[in-house]
Order: structure tokens, then sequence, then C-alpha cells
């Protein structure tokens, strides 16, 4: 065996089989270009860095340049390649020189983007490996796509990373290889590892997604008030109304949820004590006034990591190194924090694109021991429930198809984004009133289980509890028995009800109990029937596969009225008597 395989042998020993394959792919086609998609918390770093110590080892390459999206991130591929004999200068800036001390140096797609032409030099100067990290972030015809390809255009070679290889526009992202396939241009990977391979394999932790609902109230410009049930089908304005009230932190959801998931990762820290919390913000105003909840609840300090803040990274790779409970970011730092010990996460922000939600999911999904899950608190909305469900689908890049929906944001709007001290109030005239919170449902492996149950419940604590270290088919096997316990236990509930009703009518009441509908106002009568309701579309979508608000949508459209929050207790009976029909 030659010193060169003996070395190569020696670095791959400790790699995931994933890795090795997709290292020795590498090796054996020695390609100028190589894109490895990767679900998020599989390693691709790792891979990366492997492959950099095997080309400078080889003398192949003389100089590594590792180009990352945010300035946290440079510091985190720097620790990480020292730890294999790489030394990465982070701090380099575009007016500095390459130290020679170095091996290389870690730059932002923005550092590129301002002076490629100082990068060009950089990477052609001596014989570069260029890693490139999130590579969906380098599309053409944008400022930073367009200084990738020109600075690096002549490097020796080029190493592309990401774990979610598509963008919203039509812009071919630099270096990536597109081949036709009936009639439009999909962006071909030269090795992929999907997060439902990855979970097969144990290298990622099963994510249970627990969707919150609640009806929602607000007030527009003249006075009028409105009400609608979060995560019922409703029209676009009435959907981003709905839940903006939910996400208000003056509000009852916000709160009822932080809670829930406190509980839970309390839960989780009987089995995984260092177990943290992260909550995703929309801007830095909500940020901080979510952490002063979460202080509340929790009793303890909660770190608060604004990307645009002097010191954002320390305060990120102290919450890594420490055992506090809670984090809360806002939206656009997601893909720059990698906190291995985060399983438990708060969705709090309106961000609905599959390129961030399945960036902001990658930071729960990293597996250290055998048997740790993850929990993601989520408003019940359509689009992201169709986004949890859909987890494991790989998407690909696709150009000349202008009609699909957008599905990204505009990479150069990221610092600006950063800087941003409130969300822009595109609602003008809205006024939010409240929203209460209900556990919805949960989602596991693309599937629904459970039903609704108001937060602080005993059936809530029922699923907040569940046990912290479980594999994916435990995980399954369990949500299914817990299911079924909730829905008998329902069951009978409205079967003593009935028959209590019965005995306090007298033996000439009808005994379908419809003459007890007369004496009940709404008040009490109504949340009775939507509880019956939700137990209903829960065991439909428990036996179909369905979701939630699909099923609702189908029922509403046959028996026609309004949304469930809106419907009379006749409405609610037609709908309750449609689905035991069904």
């Amino acid at each position: 065996m030659t010193s060169a395989s003996s070395g190569v042998s020696t670095l791959s020993a400790g790699l995931r089989v994933w890795q090795r394959e997709a290292l020795q792919k590498y090796l054996d086609a020695a390609p100028k270009d190589y894109l490895a998609v990767a679900t998020p918390g599989a390693g691709k770093t790792t891979f990366a860095l492997t492959v950099a110590r095997i080309l400078l080892d080889q003398r192949v390459v003389d100089r590594i340049v590792i180009v990352v999206p945010t300035e946290h991130l440079k510091t985190q591929w720097a620790a990480s390649a020292a730890r294999l004999g790489i030394s990465v200068d982070a701090e380099f800036t575009n007016s500095s020189a390459v130290n020679p001390a170095h091996h290389g140096v870690a730059v932002t797609y923005a550092q590129v983007g301002m002076k490629p032409t100082k990068h060009y030099q950089v990477a052609t100067a001596r014989k570069t490996l260029v890693i490139l990290d999130e590579i969906h972030h380098a599309g053409d015809a944008k400022s930073w796509g367009d200084g990738v390809r020109f600075a690096y255009d002549q490097a020796e070679r080029r190493l592309a990373l990401t774990g979610t290889p598509f963008r919203s526009d039509d812009s071919p992202i630099p270096f990536i290889l597109y081949k036709d396939i009936d009639g439009a241009q999909v962006s071909q990977a030269d090795y992929t590892y999907g997060y439902s391979e990855a979970l097969a394999d144990g290298v990622v932790r099963p994510v249970v997604f627990l969707a919150y609902s609640g009806n929602a109230r607000w007030r527009d410009s003249a006075g009028e008030e409105y009400e609608a049930r979060l995560g019922e089908p409703l029209n676009a304005e009435q959907t981003a109304r709905a839940w903006k009230t939910a996400l208000d932190h003056k509000g009852e959801w916000i709160p009822a949820v932080l809670a829930g998931a406190h509980t839970r990762l309390l839960q989780l820290r009987q089995s995984v004590p260092d177990a943290g919390g992260l909550v995703i913000a929309t801007d830095t105003t909500t940020a901080r006034a979510y952490a002063k909840i979460l202080e509340r609840i929790s009793g303890t300090r909660v770190t608060v990591v604004l990307s645009d803040e002097t010191g954002a990274s320390d305060r990120i790779k102290d919450f890594s190194d420490g055992t506090d409970l809670w984090m809360v970011a806002v939206r656009m730092v997601s893909e720059g924090v990698d906190v291995p010990r985060l399983a438990v996460g708060v969705y709090a922000t309106s961000a609905s694109t599959p390129l961030f939600f399945a960036q902001a999911i990658g930071r729960f999904v990293r597996s250290r021991r055998k048997g740790e899950s993850a929990s993601v608190f989520l408003p019940s909305v359509p689009v992201l429930l169709d986004l949890a469900s859909t987890m494991e689908r790989q998407r690909n890049h696709v150009l000349g198809n202008p009609d699909r929906p957008n599905e990204g944001w505009d990479d150069e709007l990221l610092v600006q984004a950063n800087r941003e001290e409130n969300e822009p109030d595109d609602q003008k005239g809205y006024e939010s009133i409240g929203a209460e919170a209900e556990l919805d449902f949960l989602i596991f492996d693309g599937a629904s289980y459970g039903t609704s149950t108001v937060a602080g419940s005993e059936e809530e604590q029922d699923y907040l509890g569940l046990p912290g270290l479980l594999d994916a088919d435990q995980m399954k096997t369990l949500l299914r028995a817990r299911q079924s316990d909730q829905l008998d236990a329902r069951a009978r509930e409205d079967a003593a009800r009935r028959d209590s009703e019965r005995s306090a009518q007298g033996p000439g009441a009808d005994a379908t109990g419809a003459g007890s509908h007369r004496d009940r106002v709404a008040s009490e009568e109504l949340p009775e029937l939507r509880k019956k309701l939700n137990t209903l579309v829960a065991a439909k979508s428990a036996r179909t596969g369905r979701p939630h608000g699909a099923i609702h949508n189908d029922v509403r459209r046959n028996c026609g009225g309004p949304p469930t929050a809106l419907c009379t207790a006749q409405q609610l009976r037609d709908r309750i008597a449609y689905l035991r029909d069904w």
C-alpha cells in the first residue's frame, strides 16, 4: 500500500457510509467540479474537509478557499478544519493579504461579490480547491453569483455543497451541471444523500412537528372585527392575518405555544441533559419580545442572536458549548446557526418558502446519539403543514419553468433583512385582537396523528411528554397508540354526555338527543361541536393519510357554509354527519 493510499484509508476510516461513498466517487473521477447534495445535519463539512486534506496531502492543490453564506460560518468552518490539521484564516478581509502561515481562507459570498478580482487573484495565485458551501446562494444574475463565477472560474478544483439545491428563480447556479428533462433544465448532483436515507441510517434525528391552531381575531381600519381559525382553508388575506395575529407577542397564542415547547424541552432533557431549544422569529423586535416571554416561563436567561449585532457568533458558540435552555434568532440567521444540541424548535416566523423551511428545520436534525428525536412547534398553516409533510422530498433546481410558485427569497436581501429593526407593515389598518392556541395535530414521517385539544390540557401533555429517546419506528408506534387512546377517550366522553342528556330529559326525550340543543347557548355548544368535528377529521386523516386541512376543505365544499370558526351549531352538526357517512 502506498503512503498516499494509506493516508486516504486513515482519513476515511471514521467517515459515515455516505461520506465514504461520496469520497470514493470523487477520488475516482478527480473532477474539476463536484456537487454533493446532503440533507442538513448529515456531515457535509466533514466530507468536504476530508477531500481538502487528501488533495493537500497529495499536492493536487496548495491552497483551500471556503465560501460560506454568513460570517459565523467562517469561524465554524475554520474550527472544523483545524481538527483535520488544516489552518484556515477566518479573519481574511477584502483589504488583507493571504497569510502564508495558513492553508487557506474562509470568505462569505458577500465578500466575493464586492471584490471578485481580489478573490480571483487568491484562487489563481496557487493551485486552489474552492469549497462552495450552500451553493444555492450563488445564482447567476445576482451580484454574488456574478462574483463567484468570475473569481473561481480558473480555480484548480471546485467542490460545491448544499442541502437544498433549488432556488425560486431561473438563474443558473455557477459551476452546476444542468440536464434537459422534458424541456426544463434540471440541476444534476454528483452525489445525493436525502433526509429519508439519513433517517433510515440513523444519521439524523426523526422530527415530530406539533401544529398549533386556534381562533384568531383582528380588526381592520374601519373597525370591523374578523375571526378565523388558523389552519382552515382561507383566502390569502385571511390566512396572512390569522397567522400574523397568532405570532403577535402581545397575544395569547405565542405564550401558550412557547410554554408547550418549554415543557417538551424539559421532557427531552430527562434523557438528553444538554438539549436546547431555538425560536426562529421574524424580526428583531419580536425576537426580543419572545425572549422575555421565555424568560418568564423558564426562569432562566435566554440567548438572543441578531446577526447584524457585534458578538453574534460568540453568542452562538457560547450557547452551543453550554447547557442553557433557550436561544431566539431572527429568521435570516437560521442557516448560520449550527448547534448540535438543539432538539426543540418553535417556527415563529411568517417565512414560508421551501428553501427557508428546509434550512430552518435542518438546525434540529443533527443526531449525536442513537434514539435522539427533535420536536418543532409551528402554526397550523396549510403551506407549512405541506412542507412538514413532505420534508423528505428531494428538490432540484429547475430552469425554464417560470410559472412555478415562488419558492425562495432574494439572496441579496439577506444582509438588508438582518438589519431591519421591524418587519415591514404590509397590512396597514390591521389590529390584532388575540388568538387562542390549540394543539391541532402532530406530523411525523408525512402522516398526521392526534386531534385538536386546547393548550394546557391533559391531552396536550400526553404528547408533550413523549419519551426523549425513540427511533423512527418507535416514534411512529407510540404516536399511533396515543392517537388511538385519545380517540377512544373522546368516544367515551361523547357516549357519557349523550347518556347524561337523555337521563336529564326524562323517558319521553328524543333518542337522538336533538332536544338538548334547544336549551344550550352557543357559547356552550359550539366548542363541543368543533371538538367533535376535529376528532372526526383526525380519525379520517389517520385512516387515509390526507392532511387535516384537505379534509376540512372537502367537508366545507360539500356541506357549504363559512370556515369552522364562524359556523352555526347546525352547520357544524351537518359537517359531523357528513363525516360520519363518508
